[in-house]
């Protein structure tokens, strides 16, 4: 008797300053909000409620929320407002410029917001590299290759994220579990409260 495989846990990527920047907003915000409602006079603890519904979905949406989950057979890329999945098969190449992003084949684009480029990383991995490549032995062969300076320690991490995906495409890409038609989904979570919110606040102020 064989015993089927267990299903691998996807690959979590996601921003730590993003995470740590939206729960201290978040914190904020409550204190103030919460302040308003209960010391505030007259509309003011209204003004504070819809305040709270208008800006809490959009500090989740842009902190809290953006992740990309790699598993085996997909990607998928869970944005401020949207998610998309795309099959590995689908996926035609990964892009790093001020934003790292994916291409589909039929060369639509999508931003990885959990992977934010950081141009000051970029440049500490090349300090990196320099100092590796002053302390090398001109004189000593080299047992690794010509890749050794461009090892993923002289990477920034976000790169590193990139190069994980990259490899992770190109190794499943052909597998049957891989194929399919890449779909996206609106966060109507995040959108339907924060655009409730917006029109709670514009009618409050127009009232006003």
């Amino acid at each position: 008797m064989t015993s089927e495989p267990e299903p691998t846990r996807d690959r979590v990527y996601r921003s730590p300053a993003g995470i740590a920047g939206g729960a201290l907003l978040l914190a904020l915000g409550a204190w103030l909000g919460i302040d308003a409602v209960i010391g505030g006079d007259g509309r003011t603890p209204w003004l504070a409620l819809a305040g709270l519904l208008f800006a809490v979905p959009l500090v989740v949406a842009f902190t809290l929320r953006p992740a990309v989950f790699a598993s085996e057979d997909r990607l998928r890329i869970r944005n401020p407002f949207r998610s998309i999945t795309l099959p590995w098969a689908v996926v035609a190449t990964f892009r790093s410029g001020y934003s790292n992003e994916v291409v589909d084949q039929t060369g639509t684009k999508y931003q990885l917001w959990s992977v934010p480029v950081s141009l000051r990383g970029r440049k500490k991995a090349q300090r990196n590299l320099a100092r590796a490549a002053a302390a090398d032995d001109p004189g000593r062969p080299s047992v690794i290759g010509t890749g050794s300076l461009q090892s993923r320690s002289t990477r920034a991490a976000t790169d590193q994220v990139m190069d994980e995906l990259r490899e992770l495409s190109e190794a499943r890409a052909a597998e049957p579990a891989s194929q399919g038609e890449p779909t996206v989904r609106w966060a109507y979570e995040i959108i339907a409260p924060a655009l409730a919110g917006a029109v709670v606040l514009a009618v409050l102020l127009a009232t006003g």
